[in-house]
């Protein structure tokens, strides 16, 4: 970027050649397969995330690396239980396989069939706290994607499991704690009949981000009755993403913690 720019001053390149080259630039290619777009988040707050689903194993695991040298940190999403094997079994060959920097961490989600790579000495800003709840253990792995995808963008996060409309006692006791502990934005999962954000968001002046999730009996199975409900509520401040898109909660909710930030500057 600094050359494209010493070029411009030099007048040795006009604007618009200027314009085209930083466009390019935000564009790293692997193998003249892969494209990666690296400087994501200093564009949308975003960093880009690898989605591991229908991938190869060893697609990922270079786009991974490449985002490592990039950012120091690279986090990929909905891999297949074989690959969560395959890095669990054998990470010191992967990282000497594919040559990988040796001061690599490989943290591995189970739960959430995610990875982050990062290097050790790397620490990321934290950027606000967000709360997590979810009505019940089957939602739990999109509730983890959700949280390591909020703490890999840089936010501190508070999470509540199994506090369903079913038993809704237990919802208030960690509601209450996330409200004390100033969180700027509640992400709120359900399968079912997905009532639980409609709830919260009528108990709270935080903004609710609500995720269905594909879990329920008969036409509840494939989420779209949770989704319906959720975009259907009557409860202000709530706003719903796609059916098991963790990913995209988190990262709705990170941009408001990025705002909150920047505000109190």
């Amino acid at each position: 970027m600094r050359e494209i720019l010493n070029e411009l001053l030099n007048k040795n390149i006009t604007v618009e050649e200027a314009e085209s080259l930083l466009k390019v630039h935000h564009i790293e290619e692997i193998e003249e397969k892969i494209k990666m777009d690296i400087n994501r988040e200093a564009r949308t707050g975003i960093p880009e995330v690898v989605y591991g689903k229908n991938k190869k194993f060893e697609d990922i695991i270079l786009a991974l690396n490449e985002l490592l040298n990039k950012n120091n940190i690279a986090l990929a999403t909905k891999l297949k239980d074989e690959h969560i094997l395959k890095l669990k079994s054998d990470k010191n060959n992967i990282i000497e396989d594919y040559n990988i920097d040796n001061n690599t961490e490989i943290i591995i989600n189970e739960v959430a069939n995610a990875v982050i790579f990062k290097k050790k000495d790397y620490n990321s800003k934290k950027i606000g706290k967000i709360g997590i709840l979810c009505g019940g253990t089957s939602d739990i792995p999109i509730a983890e994607e959700a949280k390591l995808t909020a703490e890999f963008i840089g936010c501190e996060v508070i999470t509540a499991y199994d506090v369903g409309v079913a038993g809704i006692h237990r919802l208030f006791n960690p509601l209450k704690n996330m409200i004390k502990n100033n969180v700027c934005c509640i992400i709120v999962l359900a399968g079912m009949e997905g009532a639980l954000p409609s709830v919260v968001a009528g108990l709270t002046d935080v903004p609710i981000v609500g995720v269905p999730i594909s879990v329920g009996y008969g036409v509840g199975a494939s989420g779209s009755s949770a989704l319906n409900c959720m975009l259907s509520s009557c409860s202000p401040g709530l706003t719903v993403v796609n059916i098991d898109n963790g990913f995209g909660a988190a990262c709705f909710a990170s941009l408001i913690a990025k705002q909150v930030k920047k505000s109190q500057k």
